[in-house]
This record gives C-alpha cells, structure tokens and sequence, in this order.
C-alpha cells in the first residue's frame, strides 16, 4: 500500500496525551491517528481505499 506523508500542528497538551495512550497500548503513534480517521470517515459514512 502507498502511504503519503502529512504534516499538521496539533496542541501540546493533546499530543502528550496521545504519546502517552501510544505507550499504554503498545502502538505507534502513526496506528492511533489512523484508526482516529477511519473512525472519522465510518462516522460521516465516506468510504477510502485500502
């Protein structure tokens, strides 16, 4: 699969938190943001690629 880089900004506080849960779960960093937008994408019904 063909991945694409992204870059956005995202608060301190926040990316502590997910830093944190990314530990805790034994996950990437890369793993929880995409399972937070395919959870995004489920919620408003559009389908992706995989």
């Amino acid at each position: 699969m063909n991945k694409k880089q992204v870059t956005f900004r995202i608060d301190p506080a926040i990316i502590k938190k997910i830093k944190f849960l990314a530990v805790e779960q034994d996950r990437s960093l890369t793993d929880l943001f995409l399972e937070a937008i395919q959870d995004l994408l489920k919620k408003y019904g559009k389908k992706g690629k995989r």
